[in-house]
């Protein structure tokens, strides 16, 4: 029977009710397998014993009901039943058929391996008990995103037991919960947690692909991070472990984002692994020449296509499950710009999929971040996503470095700095050269390190990249660092040079967690994790890239600054504002920003690209629609010139410090000044006060 599709009006194509209720739904008789495939003209689903993934039991014909899609009802599929399909179709340019390939079904809840490296999917059931759990649905204005591994985060917790390390349930450990908190972040952006396997050229090395940037598979959580008893249990236990985690930690208020890899998976470039999409419809889900050769705009052998409706409504499918059966609270987009290329392979911010992403409904309130760059023609997007989306902000990462390292490098050795303070400051107040007046500051998320670099202590200690140990002779990973070792190269037992990258790491820092945006720490930072030089850690599974959780006294006094700013990002609405103000107008949630210099006097526009003045005062004034008002002023001072500072002539105006990146500790006093004061800055240091 030939299944008729309603008609389409204004629905988008990839909305097409073809491509609803792709994979296996259970029902009364058991369950119904539907594949979506353009081309092929035959296929078949294959069940397998429960203990002989090698031996298959049943073999079904899926039959085509119109719209490229084949189904299939068998009670056969009950959960755990493993089963896979094969794939039949014609020969020629662009497609890969092999009928006697196992392939992984696209829309599998869960995954086992056979015993040749292959893989079964697994129906799984997904049945869960939420409680009372609610997303904690962070205003964005008070998000802080923590950027870290599943299992690098708790390997070495000692407070947290064996069975646990590096587990999802570790991560909701008690243990690790009130670092969390302690440290005041909102939001744990876990790096790649669907499903994915280590490259043939790594396992050759003796190495893994530790970051899990190479998908199996969009919809099953990667079995190695449950515990060892709910991996022997199979893939719904592996769920569940998953879904606890997102319940203790939505218990404890805070959010789970998740960094997806949709933009291209591990079936490699022709002539790699073929595990899924390859087998089942390679020219329509990557992108190739009309000569069939991949177009590989992600730098991993291929890229998903998203432009043909299937590919994207695939990827809109695997958000809304998580989204709402695994209650996830947001999505980073690795390589987005991939997602937003068309048919012609060009990037457009109205792209249907892009577009989608920010207007479904099950998807409504996940917070949308894009990686915004890949390594295609045209590939650097920044600023370009359009409204719904927020976006690492490589410019204002690259800005930051600059004037903190670099910058200061190149003064000690030509006795001056190469530019002024004028864009650090653009970048401290939102960024404005780069997002819309529509979109605001928190369309940025910025940060100074990612889990792609240098660690922040190795920023501040290394001048090179050290990655000898990855196998590629130190050609992989970033030239260009923006980073300065302040004397000597990795470890030294040089107090200056010590006391000088401490200063140089709360610098980084505060400024971080005081700019206008969403701030985003790398998981270790807090704690000046370091990763002995390495900048390209991917294929590390060891203790160079698990966070250690001894602490030196300069470590803890580090974590104690970070506890610090964040509660002053807190407490002080001025430091977040949700527009951006415009001069001589009263804009609700901005912040009103005024700038002055090292004398007290408001800069003059000479001033802003000098680079021999590097000292600024700026002075933030919110226009909040809940909180109380609220000033501060945020004093910078970019060389290594010890200076004095005469704080602004503001009227009936009283200075009360809160806080000094000069401190090695953060201090308790609070000493206020009055308008007109003297305070010396004894080289790079910012100060903060509220202006009462």
């Amino acid at each position: 029977m030939v299944r008729t599709e309603p008609a389409l009006t204004t629905r988008p194509a990839l909305l097409n009710p073809a491509f609803d209720d792709l994979g296996v739904r259970l029902g009364p008789d058991g369950g119904t397998l539907r594949v979506w495939s353009a081309s092929a003209d035959a296929m078949q689903l294959l069940i397998f014993d429960d203990v002989d993934l090698d031996w298959a039991t049943e073999t079904i014909a899926l039959s085509p009901i119109g719209g490229g899609v084949f189904e299939a009802t068998t009670p056969l599929l009950r959960p755990g039943a493993r089963y896979a399909i094969r794939v039949g179709g014609p020969h020629g340019t662009g497609h890969t058929f092999n009928p006697q390939s196992l392939l992984v079904e696209p829309y599998s809840r869960g995954l086992v391996s056979g015993s040749f490296g292959d893989w079964r999917s697994v129906v799984v059931d997904g049945s869960f008990d939420w409680g009372t759990s609610t997303k904690p649905r962070v205003p964005m204005d008070r998000t802080v995103i923590y950027e870290g591994h599943v299992k690098g985060l708790t390997k070495r917790h000692p407070f947290i037991p064996p069975a646990l390390h590096g587990t999802y349930a570790g991560l909701a450990h008690p243990a690790m919960i009130e670092h969390l908190l302690s440290l005041g972040v909102t939001s744990v952006e876990l790096l790649p947690v669907h499903a994915f396997a280590t490259e043939p050229r790594l396992l050759q090395l003796g190495l893994t692909n530790y970051w899990g940037y190479n998908s199996l598979n969009f919809f099953t959580p990667h079995a190695p991070y449950a515990t060892a008893a709910n991996r022997a249990e199979g893939p719904e236990a592996v769920l569940r472990e998953f879904k606890g985690m997102v319940k203790l930690l939505h218990e404890a208020g805070l959010e789970v984002i998740l960094d997806v890899v949709h933009n291209h998976t591990a079936e490699e470039g022709l002539g790699g692994p073929r595990t899924s999409l390859r087998g089942i419809d390679n020219r329509s889900y990557y992108r190739q020449t009309a000569e069939g050769a991949y177009i590989d705009e992600t730098g991993c052998g291929n890229a998903v296509n998203t432009s043909t409706d299937a590919a994207a409504r695939l990827v809109l499918d695997s958000v809304r499950y998580w989204a709402d059966e695994v209650q996830v609270d947001g999505f980073r987009f690795d390589l987005a710009v991939t997602l937003g290329r068309d048919e012609r392979h060009s990037f457009t911010p109205d792209h249907p999929l892009l577009t989608a992403l920010r207007e479904d409904a099950a998807a409504s309130g996940t917070k949308l971040i894009a990686e915004p760059w890949d390594v295609g023609m045209g590939g650097w997007q920044t600023g370009n996503f359009g409204d719904g989306w927020l976006e690492w902000n490589d410019r204002y990462r690259d800005r930051v470095r600059n004037f903190w390292l670099s910058d200061i490098d190149y003064a000690r050795r030509a006795d001056t700095a190469p530019v002024g303070i004028g864009g650090f400051a653009t970048r401290l107040a939102g960024s404005s050269n780069t997002f819309s007046e529509e979109r605001g500051p928190l369309a940025s998320v910025n940060f100074v390190t990612a889990h792609d670099g240098f660690t922040l202590r190795d920023l501040v200690s290394y001048d090179v990249k050290h990655n000898l140990g990855n196998g590629e002779q130190n050609r992989d990973g970033a030239d260009t660092n923006r980073s300065f070792n302040h004397g000597a190269e990795g470890p030294t037992d040089d107090d200056r040079v010590l006391a000088t990258r401490r200063t140089a790491m709360r610098n980084l820092m505060g400024t971080l967690l005081l700019s206008a945006g969403v701030p985003m720490i790398t998981a270790g930072d807090e704690m000046g994790r370091t990763q002995r030089g390495n900048n390209n850690a991917y294929c590390h599974d060891s203790a160079l890239t698990w966070l250690s959780w001894e602490m030196a006294p300069w470590q803890r006094d580090l974590f104690a600054h970070t506890q610090r700013l964040l509660q002053l990002r807190r407490d002080n609405p001025a430091l977040r504002p949700q527009r951006f103000a415009r001069l001589g107008e009263q804009i609700p949630s901005a912040s009103v920003m005024e700038w002055f210099d090292e004398h007290g006097q408001t800069m003059s526009s000479d001033r802003w690209n000098d680079p021999a003045h590097r000292t600024l005062q700026y002075l933030a004034t919110s226009t909040p629609e809940i909180e109380a008002p609220n000033r501060v002023l945020l004093v910078i001072h970019g060389t290594e010139h010890p200076t004095d500072i005469v704080l602004p002539d503001l009227e009936d105006a009283v200075f009360v410090e809160l806080w000094s990146s000069v401190d090695e500790t953060p201090s308790d006093a609070h000493p206020i000044f009055a308008p007109g004061d003297v305070v010396p800055l004894p080289g790079a240091s910012m100060r903060l006060f509220r202006v009462d």
